[in-house]
């Protein structure tokens, strides 16, 4: 593994070496610091943070461990597109999937006061609209 020769690399299903001890160290950083675990408390606590969050549009907060999904009725021409393009505007990244769905999937790094942030910049989102 300390040295690849030319050709020793490229085949579809090779077990290419340098991808093999990437996903190793990544596998063993999960499980040395706990990510998967952590994922789930935080998880927990971001979506009672979103379901404290009063609007008519807000329907539905789904999801496991930190990918989580806000369940929106589009309403006076607002849909999950234009909360994501308002949330991106203050900062927070998301995806709109259809016209009702705003997915949401921080990092496992995330600390549990930027989440609060998060989710005090999605409260004030839907204030505004």
């Amino acid at each position: 593994m300390l040295v690849i020769k030319p050709g020793q690399h490229g085949s579809t299903f090779g077990g290419y070496p340098l991808a093999c001890a990437v996903s190793k160290a990544s596998l063993e950083v999960i499980q040395e610091e706990n990510l998967a675990q952590r994922s789930f408390v935080l998880g927990e606590k971001f979506r009672t943070a979103l379901r404290n969050i009063q609007h008519p549009m807000l329907k539905l907060v789904r999801g496991k461990g930190l990918l989580n999904a806000i369940v929106v009725e589009p309403k006076n021409g607002y849909e999950a597109w234009d909360i994501c393009l308002k949330l991106k505007d203050k900062g927070v990244l998301c995806k709109p999937t259809h016209r009702h769905i705003i997915r949401l999937a921080p990092p496992l790094v995330i600390t549990e006061d930027q989440l609060m942030e998060v989710t005090d910049i999605i409260n004030s989102v839907f204030n505004e609209i």
